[in-house]
């Protein structure tokens, strides 16, 4: 064992209550990222609506025409 030294000791709460504090800093910090993802999944939803709108009635008839090929 090391001996620990009186100023040793009485740093290590305070260590302690620092890394805690910064732990909880960045927990908050996590948090903010929320709102972008809720922006990749509306941009994500935009995206498929438009190429749906532009896209759609091609779709619908390459299905139509691949489901009549098998019958």
């Amino acid at each position: 064992m090391t001996a620990h030294t009186d100023k040793e000791v009485s740093m290590s709460p305070r260590l302690l209550i620092c890394l805690h504090l910064l732990a909880d800093t960045r927990r908050r910090g996590e948090r903010g990222d929320v709102p972008g993802w809720v922006l990749i999944t509306v941009m994500t939803a935009g995206l498929v609506a438009a190429l749906w709108a532009v896209a759609g009635p091609q779709l619908a008839g390459m299905l139509r025409d691949a489901l009549n090929s098998v019958r």
